[in-house]
């Protein structure tokens, strides 16, 4: 198979549907020779902030000299982002190869796996191949039923920060939400938790005594803020006189103390990360649509954020940057999401919302959106296409405005696209 027939092959509808259990990624697993058994793993599952901590961590550790993979999703701008190397995306003629050569097993096998199934054995060959001295390694959702918790003990269990979302795989209340994420708790491992909500953590405490595992904590309280611009953070951190992080966000600063803990435990079982590599890790991280900076005059930002917790933190990121000022957003969102907590969050600071339909199956219509705003007292604009919606958000503000594009990961990569080409003078509206 060619790259486009790779992925062709892959987004098929031969893979769709959700399929519980994990029997059929260890079949799979077990006809490659099982990969995974040859690897070392960071594990890293929780409902926001999973992608910042892993790409923070993963620069860090190809700072300090190791072959790192990075398993991520879902992807922004091209899905070989979802399978990286040392930075790296996997490259379009090796992906190609890769399914090339896993295709004939896969159709060997009675019961078929899913797409994420399918990505996730193909990762760990890949990973394998490359011969990564560790894999930090993102839970698609959930923990325990999720294709990427069939290895076992990892160096280290992490869970980010909790909040309700995906209700309808995972459960109604949080109880039962932290006790699908604890399922990446391995008996006699460690696990650092993120640690702001008491009764996801006395699900933690509890599944980690169960399981002989130590339970450590974040410490954000450690860490000092210095400087806090549109190229990010300045802060100090015990041992740290002056790091510099690019990710904008009060909540980035939350994530990098789960990071710097994450090092101090990685540290402990022998992984020598020196102090140089931490600084140049955090310093030159990039993680796309998370509240990223894409243009000034005007200012335009984009914010992956696709929850209430998610909504919030990116209105806490504007109010942070741009104090007492009002924002135009762009939004476009899911419709299984909690949709009003998300706009009554945004709704103080919006000037103007222009409403989308991102490119989903599951996307609310813009005109629905639209109408949920104007009830509650926002002017918004629906758009007929998300092309359109983008033209406006762009065309119709002035040098000094700021100007948010906010809703879904699934936006984001296009609204990247577009704007990067627009400012570039390649695309004419």
């Amino acid at each position: 198979m060619n790259y486009k027939e790779t992925i062709d092959y892959i987004h098929s509808a031969y893979w769709t549907g959700t399929k519980t259990g994990l029997t059929r990624t260890r079949e799979l697993l077990s006809l490659l020779g099982n990969p995974e058994r040859e690897l070392r793993f960071v594990h890293v599952a929780g409902t926001n902030g999973k992608g910042s901590f892993c790409a923070m961590l993963s620069s860090i550790l190809v700072c300090a000299g190791y072959r790192t993979g990075l398993y991520t999703s879902p992807y922004v701008n091209r899905f070989n982002e979802r399978i990286a190397v040392n930075g790296l995306p996997i490259p379009d003629e090796d992906l190609a190869e890769l399914l090339t050569r896993i295709r004939p097993v896969v159709e060997g096998m009675k019961e078929k796996p899913s797409e994420f199934e399918l990505i996730t054995c193909a990762a760990m060959e890949y990973y394998k191949e490359q011969k990564c001295d560790i894999v930090v390694l993102e839970v698609g959702m959930g923990g325990e039923w999720d294709s990427t918790n069939v290895i076992t003990t990892p160096e280290l269990s992490v869970i980010t920060a909790m909040a309700y979302d995906h209700m309808q795989y995972l459960g109604n209340t949080m109880a039962e939400i932290a006790a699908a994420k604890a399922g990446i708790i391995k008996p006699g491992g460690t696990t650092l938790i993120y640690g702001e909500n008491r009764e996801a953590e006395a699900v933690f405490k509890k599944v980690c005594e169960e399981k002989h595992n130590t339970l450590v904590y974040s410490h954000p309280e450690r860490i000092i803020e210095k400087d806090n611009t549109l190229q990010g953070y300045t802060f100090s951190y015990p041992g740290f006189d002056a790091l510099h992080l690019p990710l904008l966000g009060p909540h980035q600063l939350h994530n990098a103390a789960l990071v710097l803990r994450a090092v101090e435990l990685l540290r402990e079982k022998g992984w020598r990360i020196p102090k140089e590599a931490v600084q140049k890790g955090l310093k030159t991280v990039h993680w796309p649509a998370r509240m990223e900076l894409l243009h000034t005059q005007p200012t335009v930002l984009v914010d992956g954020g696709h929850n209430p917790q998610g909504a919030q933190a990116a209105a806490s990121a504007l109010k942070n940057l741009f104090p007492g000022k009002k924002i135009r957003f762009l939004m476009g969102v899911m419709a299984d999401k909690d949709v009003e907590t998300m706009v009554e969050t945004l709704l103080p600071l919006g000037e103007m919302f222009y409403t989308v339909t991102p490119h989903n199956p599951r996307a609310m219509q813009a005109e629905t959106l639209a109408q949920r705003l104007r009830d509650l007292g926002a002017k918004a604009k629906p758009e007929e296409s998300l092309e359109k919606g983008i033209h406006a958000f762009l065309t119709e503000a002035g040098k000094e405005d700021i100007l948010c594009a906010v809703g879904s990961l699934y936006l984001a990569g296009d609204v990247r696209r577009v704007v990067q080409e627009y400012y570039a003078g390649k695309l004419n509206f």
